[in-house]
């Protein structure tokens, strides 16, 4: 049976695999549609399969807000050159537009969701990597759920995104926030929140730096003391790497905390998320 224009263009719109793809499965299947696109589709999973050990360093990553829900995802493949195809694009906001109108809360959840394609998420990555020839993986699901929520993907570009829920209504500063939380990377909330392994961590660090300085002078202190002095080396990490407590980008004289009681005595964020597909 004769492959035609016509056909090789539907399966490639059912499938997303390229021209010449399309044209070979067809004429395998002597223009049998179905046959085609299992075809396509076996393919997809031995290409995949013999890539899955490659490194996936860029990708797409989308930030969505929807019905008191807001979630992120990225979608990560081998190349720029992918990460930047619409049809790449496309599939990383088909599987978010899923994940947040089901309101998923774990990345297993949103691997087993069906796309509006009848195509089981999983599926869809596997297919897509296939059809480009890189290793496919989602990573980075990340939520928030409630009211009041903001959201950012850094100039557009698809490598950075990051969502803040504030107490009360607060476009304007919530979105100052969002672009906070980018820029500056910030491990946590508040002192209060900042894991007791980092914390634990960072005044070992101290410690070690402060011994290191006394004994360059000659000089021994206690323990007692030494860790006395790191205490105090330990307030400009919370002021560093807590949220409220850095300076906020737009006015360094203002911390974030103080820039939200600027607007209202009361404002404040209460989460926030952040992930990049940048090595930082």
């Amino acid at each position: 049976m004769a492959v035609t224009i016509a056909d090789i263009q539907k399966l490639r719109k059912m499938t997303g695999a390229g021209l010449a793809d399309c044209k070979k499965a067809l004429t395998e299947a002597d223009g049998d549609i179905e046959k085609a696109i299992e075809l396509v589709r076996e393919r997809g999973l031995a290409i995949a399969a013999k890539r899955s050990d490659r490194e996936t360093s860029n990708g797409c990553v989308l930030v969505k807000y929807e019905n008191g829900f807001a979630a992120m995802i990225a979608l990560k493949c081998e190349t720029d050159f992918v990460a930047n195809g619409k049809d790449f694009i496309a599939l990383t906001q088909a599987i978010l537009d899923a994940a947040v109108a089901n309101k998923c809360k774990a990345l297993d959840d949103v691997l087993n969701l069906t796309l509006t394609d009848g195509t089981k998420v999983a599926d869809a990555v596997v297919q897509r990597s296939g059809i480009t020839g890189e290793k496919m993986e989602l990573d980075g699901y990340l939520y928030l759920e409630g009211e009041n929520i903001y959201t950012y993907n850094h100039q557009g570009k698809n490598i950075l995104c990051t969502m803040v829920q504030t107490n009360k209504p607060a476009e304007t500063e919530g979105h100052a926030i969002t672009m906070q939380v980018a820029a500056m990377n910030p491990v946590a909330l508040n002192e209060e929140s900042v894991p007791e392994n980092i914390k634990a961590s960072e005044l070992k660090v101290a410690i070690e730096k402060t011994r290191e300085e006394q004994a360059a002078k000659g000089k021994q202190m206690p323990e007692e003391m030494l860790e006395r002095i790191a205490q105090g080396r330990m307030g400009k990490f919370y002021k560093e790497n807590c949220l409220l407590n850095q300076e906020f980008i737009q006015d360094s004289k203002l911390s974030v905390s103080d820039y939200l009681k600027a607007t209202d005595k009361d404002l404040t964020v209460v989460d926030f998320k952040r992930f990049t597909l940048r090595a930082e």
